[in-house]
């Protein structure tokens, strides 16, 4: 077995180095930003270069950027405290989404993993009441990108705000341009070379929250002290994460070279999502017949970490929500796994992958030929 690889940046990114150092110079720093100090000043000064980084990134004004400690909380902020009760979510959504509002209106997506756009509009005009839509831009588990730009502008036409998760979106898409005339954006450190703890929910034009109570941090919208360490390390990933077309390309050049390898080992292999528009990076991928849990465990023996969909829930291996929302059935559903890559996998890591799945599914077919289970 040779040197550990790892495909699952949807997870988390590793952390890039130049985020390292920003880490460990903020490292220095003593002051409290909320100080009027010398060395509060200094902090302050550091969370604000940070706070223009992560702006400029999604091309909003840094006032616009709260800081929070992460993207779940992020999002909790703009579907608790955005004035609306009334809220409709994607049938797709992370967990993070669906859990903050557990009693929110579904909107179904087809089979290709996208939101019905028809449907949308015909459940905003059912109520006039002032309504909340969440539509992620870019699918953690499929890497499908919804049109969150034609949906704000629907959301418009009935009065309604729009939040978009844009967490596996940043870094890959133009975001301000994909998720244009969106009220609430929300993107993470760690998914684009940052550190794990620290988020940001960008408010658009306009846009306020429903008071918090605690301290006066984030201009009133968000209370506690700023993790120093952390929004620092974020401003330095978010400076390097604008989208490069040279990079996108060579990850949709790793993509095709991971499915076509797959396919070519597996025939029966099913790439989901195949048929919409994916963002780079990011492949969901099933082998009939063989549980998600199986593949892990056989990849990770052979020293390649990749999961069975979003982290937050890899501790208990099920049927994907997402899968099952386009119309996969369960037992498809639980062949699935997640492989995603950035900006430290190579090809070779990618031949790898495609020689444990070969592997396996070799030792598969003689199992069930010499009439195994």
């Amino acid at each position: 077995m040779g040197a550990p690889i790892y495909l699952d940046y949807n997870a988390s990114a590793p952390l890039r180095p130049e985020a390292r150092a920003a880490m460990v110079g903020a490292l220095g720093t003593i002051g409290n930003p909320s100080s009027v100090h010398a060395q509060g000043r200094q902090a302050r000064r550091l969370v604000e270069e940070a706070r223009a980084s992560v702006a400029s990134l999604l091309r909003a004004a840094p006032a616009a950027v709260v800081f929070t400690s992460g993207g779940t909380e992020a999002s909790a902020l703009a579907l608790r405290r955005s004035g609306r009760r009334r809220v409709l979510v994607s049938a797709v959504e992370h967990d993070s989404v669906l859990s903050a509002v557990p009693d929110a209106a579904v909107v179904p997506v087809d089979a290709h993993g996208l939101v019905r756009l028809d449907v949308l509009a015909e459940m905003l005009a059912a109520s006039d009441e002032p309504a909340l839509v969440a539509l992620m831009l870019v699918n953690n588990e499929t890497g499908v990108v919804q049109p969150v730009a034609a949906a704000a502008e629907i959301a418009k036409t009935h009065g309604a705000l729009l939040h978009c998760d844009a967490v596996q979106a940043a870094g890959r898409l133009d975001v301000a341009a994909e998720a244009a005339g969106a009220d609430f954006i929300v993107v993470s450190a760690h998914k684009l070379g940052g550190p794990a703890g620290v988020g940001a929910l960008v408010l658009g034009p306009g846009v306020s929250l429903e008071p918090q109570r605690g301290g006066g941090q984030e201009r009133g919208r968000r209370a506690g002290t700023e993790n120093l360490v952390g929004i620092a390390g974020f401003g330095a990933a978010a400076a390097l994460a604008v989208a490069d077309p040279v990079e996108m390309q060579r990850l949709d050049a790793l993509r095709r070279q991971l499915e076509e390898g797959v396919q070519s080992v597996c025939p029966e292999a099913v790439v989901h999502g195949v048929q919409a528009r994916r963002a780079a990076g990011t492949s969901c991928i099933g082998m009939p017949g063989v549980s998600a849990e199986t593949q892990l465990m056989a990849f990770d023996l052979a020293g390649i970490a990749v999961s069975a969909g979003a982290a937050c829930s890899s501790g208990k291996v099920s049927a994907s929500h997402v899968l099952r929302a386009m119309g996969v059935t369960e037992a498809e559903a639980r062949c699935a796994i997640r492989v995603s890559f950035g900006w430290g996998t190579a090809p070779a890591d990618i031949d790898r992958l495609i020689g444990a799945w070969a592997d396996l599914h070799r030792r598969t077919r003689a199992r069930r030929a010499g009439g195994g289970a």
